[in-house]
């Protein structure tokens, strides 16, 4: 009976410290969770009233993360205690699992920052083709930030990878050059920007034409106006000319009018119609050039041509401003007694052949009797 008290008396007081000790941690960890959760609470109130909304973004980047820190380090400091008490080797492992943790937490709050600050310059009117450059790079950065230390836990060394980098990277070089040409376009795309997401572009090199969707490191996706996906290495706009209509300031009516050659008289008029109406019309931009002359002596018309600018650029509303003025010419010409054109062709004959005449006096006498 002494012994078995004896021994259970040894075994309780071991498992009471480290019970106690585990319990002290885990409860730490615990007041430490609930006065982060009230410090973020109060700090979320702060920023709100703040005029700078980037203390918003860096609080709601990092808030969710630095909680699994803090739950992260308990654990951890949990593992601790009891391999101090039951298996000592163990406590290197843990401590690595640690480090391991925080970096790749930290390399996680980074992420949410750099997407959180996408987000809010996407919403302020930047230009997203930029910000999606600057945002990929950021990631790109962080990640190797995060590699290299991983490795060095893990370990395995980092100057044997960055000397295995300098070789493998010219082999990489010569081996996927194509993909290298597109990385490169992708980055000149970017600094020249010659056109953004949601741009209309088409070039008179290729039949490529629609709204681009997004630019890639690789490919840059267009949707056709047949709703088709259409994609293009990036390396193909370093060669080929790119228009942009989505940045055209205004765009163009040109059209050319015929009138009757026996409306000679009123053609005159017709134009000095034709011009006051565009110059009060609301659609018409004034100040880019306005033509309306008289232009040739076409084969059945009286040709004249109006050259001006609409104010809008949209493509729908400019048919719609195109339409109404063409009907207004129309109109012009109907009130001033004339008529459009159209194609016609008339036969004079200085003489007729003397067979065909003797032919028609006799069927005039047939006629006759």
């Amino acid at each position: 009976m002494e012994i078995y008290m004896s021994w259970w008396n040894e075994l309780a007081g071991q498992d009471y410290e480290w019970f106690w000790n585990v319990g002290i941690a885990l409860t730490l960890t615990l007041i430490a969770g609930l006065f982060w959760r009230m410090l973020r609470k109060r700090l979320v109130q702060l920023v709100a009233s703040t005029e700078n909304h980037w203390d918003d973004v860096v609080i709601n980047a990092i808030a969710v993360p630095v909680n699994w820190m803090i739950v992260a380090v308990g654990l951890t400091w949990a593992g601790d205690i009891t391999a101090a008490y039951y298996d000592k080797e163990v406590q290197g492992s843990i401590s690595v699992v640690r480090q391991l943790s925080l970096i790749i937490l930290a390399a996680w709050a980074m992420w949410r920052l750099i997407n959180r600050v996408e987000e809010k310059q996407l919403e302020g009117g930047m230009d997203p083709t930029t910000v999606q450059l600057v945002g990929k790079l950021a990631k790109l950065a962080v990640t190797i930030l995060i590699i290299l230390p991983v490795f060095q836990l893990l370990g395995i060394s980092i100057s044997g990878i960055l000397a295995f980098g300098g070789m493998g990277g010219l082999i990489v070089g010569l081996a996927a050059k194509d993909l290298l040409a597109n990385f490169f376009g992708s980055l000149i795309i970017y600094l020249d920007k010659p056109f953004k997401v949601g741009d209309w572009i088409r070039s008179p090199d290729r039949s490529i034409e629609g709204t681009v969707e997004s630019i890639g490191f690789r490919v840059t996706r267009i949707r056709t106006f047949d709703k088709r996906p259409l994609y293009v290495p990036n390396s193909v706009f370093t060669s080929i000319s790119v228009e942009n209509p989505s940045r055209m300031l205004n765009r163009r009516i040109y059209e050319t009018i015929g009138v009757r050659y026996q409306d000679a008289q009123v053609v005159r008029g017709i134009m000095e119609k034709v011009r006051d109406m565009l110059r009060q019309h609301g659609e018409i931009d004034q100040d880019q050039t306005m033509i309306v002359n008289f232009n040739a002596f076409g084969a059945s018309s009286l040709d004249f041509f109006i050259y001006t600018f609409t104010k809008t650029t949209d493509w729908v509303h400019y048919h719609e401003v195109k339409q109404d003025v063409l009907l207004k010419i129309m109109d012009i010409i109907h009130e001033s007694g004339a008529d459009c054109a159209f194609p016609t062709r008339t036969l004079h004959l200085e003489s007729m052949p003397a067979e065909l005449s003797r032919r028609e006096t006799a069927a005039q006498g047939v006629t006759q009797g």
